[in-house]
């Protein structure tokens, strides 16, 4: 089938950017005005300074999820995507005023898949590391927007059932406009649903189940479970509470 011209230039903006992301920052064309701050100092939006956060548990801890697995998926797949981020915002930030558009679309859609891949990441490390015994107002909460606590776990396992074998993230969201809570799907890094702030986040990508359990995600389903941490779904949902209250006003 013949490519339209808008696949055409997305194809020449994004192969354009890759090319670009394979250099070292020094290596880029040098910085115009917009891409600098005080004196020579880059402005903070092209730094591409982001640092990997540490995992904030004992990875030989976690039941049903192994360390060479958490590891992995911590240093190369995070931490990739960080990375590729810190390269992306100094591209985005050493292009010129005339920069043709189709380069600035594809590094600006490289910048926001891997920013929301490093946002989800440290959320999904971040609800790790716990007993996997839900209690206090999250769970009273749940119970009361989906009748029962065990219908909502039903739904999110499903979520992330029908992600298997493929790829996404399934999300516990609180929506701040209802200020209610939904269990949303992503089938990659850029589908978020607006106004929703995360709570509990479950990576769907192979990569976070593959090297213990193959194909068998289900698996992989049921050692999440055993490991949240409710307590870190809690403080979110507490935090996301006074950010709509504040909203309110």
């Amino acid at each position: 089938m013949t490519s339209t011209r808008r696949q055409v230039l997305t194809g020449i903006g994004l192969s354009t950017a890759a090319a670009l992301l394979t250099k070292e920052t020094s290596a880029l064309p040098t910085l115009s005005s917009q891409g600098q701050g005080a004196g020579d100092e880059l402005a903070l939006a092209y730094r591409g300074k982001h640092e990997l956060v540490p995992l904030p548990f004992d990875p030989k801890t976690l039941r049903g999820l192994s360390e060479k697995l958490i590891v992995s998926h911590h240093e190369n797949n995070y931490g990739g995507a960080l990375r590729n981020l810190n390269k992306v915002e100094a591209a985005i930030g050493a292009a010129s005023n005339d920069a043709a558009p189709f380069l600035m679309s594809g590094l600006k859609e490289r910048e926001l898949t891997f920013s929301n891949s490093v946002t989800l990441h440290e959320l999904y490390f971040g609800n790790l590391g716990g007993d996997g015994k839900v209690a206090g107002q999250i769970a009273k909460a749940l119970g009361e927007t989906y009748g029962a606590l065990g219908r909502w776990e039903a739904e999110f396992r499903a979520t992330g059932a029908s992600l298997a074998g493929g790829s996404g993230w399934v999300i516990l969201g609180f929506e701040l406009s209802t200020s209610t809570l939904r269990t949303h799907w992503s089938g990659n890094h850029t589908q978020a649903k607006a106004g929703s702030l995360p709570l509990l986040v479950m990576d769907m990508y192979e990569h976070a189940y593959q090297m213990d359990y193959g194909a068998a995600s289900a698996k992989y389903l049921d050692a999440f479970f055993a490991n949240i941490r409710w307590e870190e779904v809690e403080r979110r949902f507490e935090r996301a509470r006074r950010a709509a209250g504040e909203l309110a006003k």
